[in-house]
């Protein structure tokens, strides 16, 4: 990529070089210094102080899947940002959410957005959901380097198969190992408790609107017990962003939606703190 061909108004020949649809596979072949996952890091000691992304759930419906996370970022055992994103879009029919290390992860979140881009410009067409969550399990495993220095991302990726007709859901481990899941998952500090929550609140006949209220129900268990996650901050106005992909795409609920759907969850919760109660059988 060095010799440039400014002069003659051409792009470089590696631009013009039949090749893989993979933005990716180019830039490990042409520039791979500028990947996230081939920067070398200075020596350290001890563990590296960067604020983390914690919780986020993910829950299907009949007509698609809800991914929702928490505000909090944490930088050991303090808060270091109360608004951060962590779900975003990834193409038009699916979207990632993220913990591990929040810079790193953003990085890698656009990355990937640039990644599905690039691919339906190539080939004139989208990748399935499969192939992208394929991908993004590539991504994950460059990185892997830096995991081992605690810079570790782990994200929650989520989608409509436009083939199969229907919302699914696929998380993975700091290796790029990927698994479906089925019904729900949740990744990050707080999983374990929001994972109990939703277990108990999922079912398959859930409409959207339900299927958000549980995700949020979920993320309030999960800063019930874990410090790292943020639930409803009222006074600040600072809510879970909940985003829904269906067949028409991904949508971001909006601010004043999410809102009505913490103050219901936090009215009910002065009846019964531990949240609703399913039935025993």
């Amino acid at each position: 990529m060095a010799a440039n061909s400014r002069d003659q108004g051409r792009l470089p020949a590696p631009f013009l070089t039949p090749g893989s649809s993979s933005f990716l596979d180019f830039m490990s072949t042409h520039a791979p210094e500028q990947l996230p996952g081939h920067r070398p890091l200075p020596p350290v000691q001890g563990a590296i102080e960067a604020p983390h992304g914690t919780t986020i759930v993910a829950v299907a419906f009949p007509g698609g899947v809800v991914l929702a996370g928490d505000r909090r970022a944490t930088m050991g055992n303090m808060i270091a940002q109360r608004d951060i994103e962590k779900v975003f879009p990834a193409d038009e029919y699916s979207a990632v959410g993220i913990a591990g290390t929040a810079g790193l992860a953003v990085e890698m979140v656009r990355l990937f957005q640039l990644e599905l881009e690039h691919f339906e410009k190539v080939e004139g067409d989208t990748l399935s959901l499969e192939g992208k969550a394929n991908r993004l399990s590539t991504m994950i495993r460059g990185n892997l380097g830096m995991a081992m220095q605690g810079l570790a991302v782990v994200p929650l990726f989520a989608g409509y198969d436009t083939d199969r007709e229907k919302g699914r859901i696929f998380s993975y481990d700091v290796t790029g190992g990927r698994s479906e899941e089925f019904g729900f998952a949740a990744v990050g500090s707080g999983s374990i408790f929001a994972r109990g929550a939703l277990k108990k609140l999922h079912r398959g006949d859930l409409t959207e609107e339900q299927t958000a209220t549980v995700a949020v129900q979920a993320l309030y268990d999960a800063a019930d017990d874990d410090s790292a996650t943020g639930g409803p901050d009222v006074t600040r106005r600072i809510y879970p962003v909940v985003a829904v992909i269906s067949e028409d795409g991904y949508r971001r609920l909006a601010e004043s939606e999410v809102a009505d759907i913490a103050r219901t969850v936090l009215d009910a919760r002065l009846q019964l703190p531990n949240g609703p109660l399913a039935p025993v059988v």
